[in-house]
């Protein structure tokens, strides 16, 4: 069984990382990310932006998201934030006031009734 709890990682404001970022455990993202962005679990902050391609778990934008995300879990754009390009995803959740501007496929089945 993973454990995420021990791994913790910020991309404070005012850092900018361009190129290629990959990591295990939980990432939270106050800066700017641009390029290619592998992990586990992404929290990107209300001040965070994110134009990468993406591919990670879980991903929560309350920030701005810009580019292809593909989660095997769930995506969540919270009230604060905006989703713009493409997005594959296990689950999707939208708070009121979030902004999603997307190509969206969710690929968890529904179910039955």
């Amino acid at each position: 069984m993973k454990d995420k709890g021990n791994t913790f990682s910020i991309i404070d404001k005012g850092m900018t990382v361009d190129g290629s970022l990959e990591g295990k455990g939980n990432l939270v993202v106050k800066g700017m990310v641009k390029g290619t962005l592998v992990g586990e679990s992404v929290v990107i902050s209300e001040e965070g932006q994110v134009a990468a391609d993406t591919r990670v778990e879980t991903m929560t934008v309350g920030g701005s998201f810009d580019g292809r995300v593909e989660t095997s879990g769930q995506l969540v754009i919270l009230a604060t934030g905006r989703c713009t390009g493409e997005i594959l995803c296990g689950d999707l959740v939208v708070e009121a006031g979030g902004r999603l501007d997307a190509r969206v496929t969710c690929t968890r089945p529904a179910n039955p009734k």
